[in-house]
């Protein structure tokens, strides 16, 4: 005699595993589920609490360059390198380039806290070809805010028709190089190193950069101040859409943002420091400075001195973004040729910890965007850094850094295979049930005899 219900048993046992299957998809071991942005308040906080600490980017790689171009160790597109430099030095590296692509290279210098720098130290970043010619280099420096604190600055190799230097394929060289002079100290810079191509052209478009753009300033953001604290790294940056943001910042301490900018748009921000009790005076102590998608400096803002009264820095109006930005001579157009994350750095020097306090000071952040998003040049290859997505603006507006927008794309992407996972299953789940049922129906029939039921069905 078979027992009643066995196979309705085994399909109740299918049933739990298929369910812990659609558990064990929908959310991955060690994880929890949480909306976007949720935790991303807590992370920026701890990330820059540390006063003047400086957070590199994730999978970043050691690499030592040479003093020579002999012993020049190469740089990988899309790779981030750590290294270091001393004063008064230079560090070269090798580029294998095509005769298709742009090329970018970028360096952040991180001296430390409680070092001395002086107006004129600075990192100088330039692209050469083998003949030592310049394809093109940026200096920064410290200038009258003289506090320790990131500065970057970055070089390209840039295709034109119109010229014969630097457009064959074959090895670049890039040499950063750190003057110094005293009494700053000698110790090392740490450096971040990037190195990142941007693919040519399907179609040659227009080559000269617009002689008017928008330059006044807008009115103040709508809809009152929103907290939102600031990541402490170009690769830590907390993304901000337009309106007005508060953070508290330590003295010494460095603070980052990041803005999308579509093709043909422009970012106008201002930082105000909150006021504190106490008398003093300090010079230069609060610098802001505007950054490219590869960290060329766009506009900065460091002469701001502070008595105790609440100060403002406001940037200089930057042109529009577009392509052809690249072909103009102006630093302020080949800064802003492509589309992308644009960076705010916000620094506070030590100084006013030193006459006012060492506490969090208040700081205000007023983005606005101005012009609508236009279409982009007919990139012949995926546009990678350069571009806005959907997801870039989600990202912004929900206030994430880099790796955080990164992690919260792998969970939505997890989530969406653990719901179709489960709808199979549960289809599948389903399905079974009928038939175990069509089953159990079954076995009543035959225990019950055929004068009841009739033949038994074939199945």
């Amino acid at each position: 005699m078979r027992r009643r219900g066995g196979k309705a048993g085994r399909a109740a046992s299918v049933v739990s595993a298929v369910l812990a299957a659609v558990c064990v998809t929908a959310v991955p071991s060690g994880q929890v589920w949480a909306a976007p942005g949720q935790a991303a308040g807590a992370a920026r906080a701890a990330a820059a609490g540390s006063s003047g600490g400086y957070v590199f980017a994730d999978g970043i790689e050691p690499i030592h360059g040479a003093g020579s171009t002999v012993d020049a160790p190469r740089l990988d597109a899309g790779a981030t390198y750590k290294d270091a430099i001393k004063g008064g030095t230079e560090l070269t590296y090798r580029l294998d380039l095509d005769a298709k692509t742009n090329a970018y290279v970028s360096a952040v210098a991180v001296p430390e806290p409680g070092s001395k720098v002086g107006t004129f130290d600075s990192l100088k970043v330039s692209l050469q070809d083998r003949n030592g010619y310049d394809c093109s280099s940026n200096e920064a420096r410290f200038g009258s805010a003289e506090f320790p604190r990131p500065l970057a600055a970055y070089a390209h190799r840039t295709l034109k028709r119109d010229s014969s230097s630097c457009q064959e394929a074959g090895v670049y060289y890039v040499v950063i190089e750190r003057n110094s002079k005293a009494p700053s100290t000698p110790e090392a810079w740490d450096l971040e190193i990037r190195h990142r191509l941007e693919p040519g052209l399907k179609a040659q478009g227009p080559t000269a950069a617009p002689e008017n753009w928008p330059s006044a300033s807008p009115p103040p953001p709508a809809g009152g101040p929103r907290e939102r604290a600031g990541g402490a790294g170009f690769s830590d940056a907390t993304g901000l859409t337009e309106g007005e943001w508060t953070d508290r910042i330590q003295p010494g301490q460095s603070l980052f943002y990041r803005v999308p900018l579509d093709w043909g748009q422009q970012v106008f921000a201002s930082a105000d420091l909150g006021s504190s009790s106490g008398d003093g005076f300090v010079g230069s102590a609060l610098d802001m400075t505007l950054y490219n998608p590869m960290q060329g400096e766009v506009s900065g803002s460091n002469s701001v001195s502070y008595d105790g009264k609440q100060k403002s820095a406001d940037l200089e109006p930057m042109t529009p973004v577009k392509y052809e930005n690249r072909f103009d001579a102006s630093s302020d157009f080949v800064n802003t040729r492509f589309a992308g994350w644009y960076y705010l750095r916000v620094s506070l020097s030590p100084k006013v910890g030193e006459e006012f306090g060492k506490k969090p000071y208040g700081l205000t952040l007023r983005v606005s965007v101005e012009g609508k998003p236009q279409a982009g040049p007919a990139y012949d290859g995926p546009p990678g850094i350069f571009d806005v997505t959907e997801s870039d603006q989600d990202a912004a507006a929900d206030g994430l850094s880099g790796p955080e927008a990164a992690k919260s794309g792998t969970m939505k992407l997890i989530a969406a295979a653990g719901i179709g996972t489960g709808t199979v299953l549960v289809l599948g789940l389903a399905a079974w049930t009928l038939v175990a049922r069509r089953n159990a129906a079954r076995s009543a029939a035959v225990d019950a005899g055929p004068s009841q039921y009739g033949p038994p069905t074939a199945w």
